[in-house]
């Protein structure tokens, strides 16, 4: 395991982070469900994307899985990737630091407290 975590994480990289959270994806799901998740505002060219994989890979954040859905599923062409427990840990932690941001800026009035019910 990692000894320092690399924080904070580019908006790009930790939407991919989150795409993976939820299970192994291939490049094109990933690209799709960040602009998704994000609501449009982070829009991955293929080159970035391919770009962050490379260093997901290299800092042991993701692998590229072996195992692939049945033929009929499947483009031979894709390669699937899945969040490894540093990586897992990395977003959990960046989301956290977040979260204490965003609770800060309500404390200074910069957003509003959420709705309770």
């Amino acid at each position: 395991m990692k000894d320092e975590l690399p924080l904070p994480l580019t908006a790009a990289l930790f939407q991919v982070l989150v795409a993976l959270s939820d299970g192994d994806k291939h490049g094109y799901a990933i690209l799709k469900e960040v602009e998704e998740q994000s609501g449009g505002e982070v829009r991955l060219s293929t080159g970035t994307l391919y770009g962050i994989i490379k260093r997901l890979l290299t800092d042991g954040m993701i692998v590229e899985v072996r195992q692939r859905p049945p033929a009929e599923d499947d483009d031979s062409r894709r390669r699937y990737y899945r969040l490894t427990p540093w990586g897992r840990q990395v977003a959990a932690a960046e989301a956290e630091r977040m979260e204490k941001a965003i609770a800060a800026a309500r404390v200074k009035r910069l957003l509003k407290r959420p709705v309770t019910t």
